[in-house]
């Protein structure tokens, strides 16, 4: 799988991971989560790393601390989790709370979600990565009505990365954030790079475009996130999945190349339409 580097310290990163929304919020012992070892298998088999979850997103952390811890894989995992409350000591609580479940004694990337007091998370998290508890810090969206203060958030802060939405149909997110990431220094997490799953609805069933196999593509999944991994200021794509066959689709869409603005000018009509 193609890497590409964190901006703030070279780390190289998988471009394609793995969202737990919705995904990986199931009961143990249930058909939904004896398939799960699967799909983080299929993630770590291609050479992707991370994982992505929060405390919004039900039993999600829990499982994959779980599942990593039972098959001994937390070492294969860049695990990105979140703090999504109001306060200093409600903050910490929280995120002490993501390290219980996650299994772990570092977390990889701490975000704040949505930029539910991020003032007062980054303070405490600026002090938790210089104890290496955390690697790195970051801020979260995933509407285009909360740009302006992500990119006041951008402009203001020293931030590690920027997660948000960014999908063929949903391209604000170009006019000024990405840009803005990459002028600062920003590693970015595409979410939803499905559309939220709309998009993936309308082209189901349809015929992939000629030109698909050109660019290496057998299906829309890896069409539809070779076109996100085309913008040259995204660093890793997260889209969600609890089926395996899923996951190994998703991933292979990190290898080979990926198109110019012009190539996607000339064709992303096509889809659109």
């Amino acid at each position: 799988m193609t890497t590409r580097p964190i901006p703030s310290t070279q780390e190289a990163l998988p471009v394609i991971g793995c969202g737990t929304w919705m995904g990986f919020d199931v009961a143990a012992g249930s058909a939904e989560h004896q398939r799960l070892p699967g799909v983080l298998d299929a993630l770590f088999a291609a050479g992707g790393k991370l994982i992505d979850s929060s405390p919004m997103y039900g039993r999600a952390e829990a499982v994959t601390g779980e599942l990593l811890a039972a098959a001994k894989q937390r070492d294969k995992a860049f695990l990105a989790t979140k703090v999504w409350t109001s306060g200093r000591e409600a903050g910490i609580a929280q995120m002490e709370q993501s390290f219980q479940r996650l299994r772990t004694e570092r977390i990889d990337l701490m975000q704040v979600h949505n930029l539910v007091d991020w003032r007062t998370h980054l303070e405490t998290l600026r002090d938790w990565k210089d104890q290496d508890r955390v690697r790195y810090l970051g801020i979260t969206h995933y509407t285009s009505s909360a740009y302006p203060e992500v990119e006041a958030v951008l402009r203001a802060e020293k931030l590690d990365f920027l997660q948000i939405n960014y999908s063929l149909d949903a391209r604000e997110a170009e006019q000024r954030l990405l840009p803005l990431a990459a002028e600062r220094g920003v590693a970015v997490i595409a979410n939803m790079p499905f559309g939220g799953g709309s998009l993936m609805r309308r082209l189901r069933g349809k015929p992939l475009p000629g030109w698909a196999a050109e660019i290496g593509c057998a299906s829309w999944a890896q069409l539809l996130l070779k076109f996100v991994l085309s913008h040259p200021a995204v660093t890793c794509t997260i889209p969600g999945t609890s089926r395996p066959e899923h996951m190994a689709d998703n991933a292979a869409a990190g290898t080979g190349s990926f198109p110019d603005a012009a190539f996607w000018q000339r064709h992303a009509h096509s889809i659109e339409t």
